[in-house]
């Protein structure tokens, strides 16, 4: 008998009905919500009159439309931002669900608070509308984004009907180079293989530099899934995910801790599992990386210039990658890292957790953002902004000329109402560079926390590791 994939182990245990077809009526043990689509959801659920079957497992927060800067209320830069915001807060009292408001030290980004509190476990499944929720795959979930509609029907029954994903296991062999992140790793893979290279899979991500990864490059590599087109992605959890999970908030305690524990533990595929497909990368082969195009596989190693049009990969096609270089103000075969930038963008729920922002600080400290760079760093929770300041890093961002806001989505995306210039080049620590993602017209460059940092130091895309030592 072939063995299990962790994630047909979870599919089993939660499955409640066969529907036939490949679907399956699912489990749901957790929802989070953000003010995008929590209220807009809960709103339409009361007006069915129906309630939250289980307030307990559900959670609230406000993160993609508020403001970040100092001193926010409940007023916004996006013209309806309000009405999002107060119709979720009225909404979450209504249900009795967790709310993490305006003001709530658990506030922040929903796939950093989810994590930092404990509300994502091993073996859980876990919903929210919202892409990026594979993101929480890293601790050994099986979580996913859905539709406003779906929540609902997650709300108000804690199921869904599901088509079940293939599988995929993607082997990363050896360790990762000095000044090499999972950003770079990600990005390296989407090169590769393509922006569609998960389509309807659930990724897992196995091999020694994953394993090497502590949990916050975990959620890192989990979150950049949305862009390989992966239903979800995820990591088995291990010894480094017991020790960041107990003693958080919402981990279990006591002798349920430990009877939670000898369950997570067999929450791995089986040696003999067989995987829809196998995908290997060689860590060795992965260096620092930034997007030079308007999709995340438009990527190419720092030191590496512009593909030109007879260089092309198999999973790039010559009319996406024309529209890319003229929109992008680039020429093929040009160098990127090199490139004068306008602004310099931390945070998103990719890259703006503690990690990150003390990797950041260590490049920034005792230099100065370059003239006429616009600095920003957003911190992904209220309790990452805290440890940071309580570290001094605020100090060191603020003394090299970064802007340092209060916890949120911000400038990941225009959605939030705030943006960059139209033509204004922007190298950022978020996960994607569509175009206008940042702002109408904006130019976006996606690279690793470090690279950011460098970068806005040097006023040009600049590799970390070539940064001129301080005097």
């Amino acid at each position: 008998m072939t063995g299990r994939t962790a994630f047909e182990k979870i599919w089993q245990a939660h499955l409640i009905a066969d529907l036939g077809e490949g679907t399956g009526l699912i489990a749901i043990d957790r929802v989070m919500l953000h003010e995008r689509t929590g209220g807009v959801a809960l709103n339409s659920l009361r007006e069915k009159h129906r309630d939250v079957a289980m307030p307990a497992q559900v959670f609230a927060t406000m993160d993609h439309v508020v403001d970040t800067f100092p001193g926010r209320t409940d007023r916004t830069t996006m013209p309806t931002g309000t009405q999002f915001i107060t119709a979720t807060r009225e909404a979450a009292l209504a249900a009795g669900i967790s709310l993490f408001d305006l003001g709530d030290p658990r506030q922040g980004i929903v796939h950093v608070i989810s994590p930092e509190m404990g509300i994502v476990l091993p073996g859980v499944t876990l919903v929210c509308p919202d892409s990026h929720t594979c993101s929480q795959g890293a601790l050994g979930a099986l979580a996913w984004g859905i539709g406003s509609t779906e929540a609902e029907h997650a709300l108000a029954t804690t199921t869904l009907r599901v088509r079940k994903p293939k599988t995929m296991r993607v082997t990363v062999s050896g360790k990762l180079g000095i000044g090499v992140t999972a950003k770079d790793l990600a990005l390296h893979m989407l090169a590769r293989f393509g922006s569609a290279g998960a389509k309807g899979h659930v990724v897992e991500y196995a091999g020694e530099a994953v394993a090497a990864l502590d949990i916050e490059a975990r959620l890192t590599l989990c979150n950049m899934a949305t862009e390989f087109s992966a239903f979800s992605a995820f990591i088995a959890a291990d010894e480094k995910t017991f020790a960041y999970l107990q003693g958080r908030a919402f981990a279990p305690t006591g002798a349920a801790w430990d009877a939670a524990v000898a369950d997570w533990r067999t929450m791995t595929s089986d040696a003999d599992a067989a995987f829809d497909v196998e995908l290997y990368v060689d860590a060795a082969d992965i260096a620092p990386m930034v997007s030079w195009g308007t999709s995340p596989q438009q990527a190419i190693p720092l030191d590496r210039a512009v593909p030109r049009t007879d260089e092309l990969s198999a999973v790039e096609a010559p009319e996406a990658h024309a529209r890319a270089l003229d929109y992008m103000g680039l020429e093929q075969g040009a160098a990127v890292s090199g490139l004068a930038i306008d602004a310099a963008f931390i945070g998103s729920c990719t890259n703006s957790r503690l990690s990150d922002l003390r990797r950041a600080a260590d490049i920034l400290r005792g230099r100065t953002v370059a003239a006429g760079v616009k600095a920003i760093c957003v911190p992904g929770s209220s309790q990452v902004k805290a440890a940071a300041e309580a570290e001094g890093i605020d100090a060191v961002f603020r003394a090299a000329g970064f802007e340092w806001r209060e916890a949120g989505c911000s400038m990941c995306f225009f959605a939030g109402g705030e943006s960059f210039g139209a033509q204004e080049r922007v190298i950022s620590s978020t996960n994607r560079n569509f175009e206008s993602r940042q702002g109408p017209g904006t130019r976006t460059h996606l690279a690793s926390p470090e690279t950011v940092a460098a970068s806005a130091i040097a006023g040009r895309i600049t590799d970390p590791r070539m940064l001129d030592p301080l005097p």
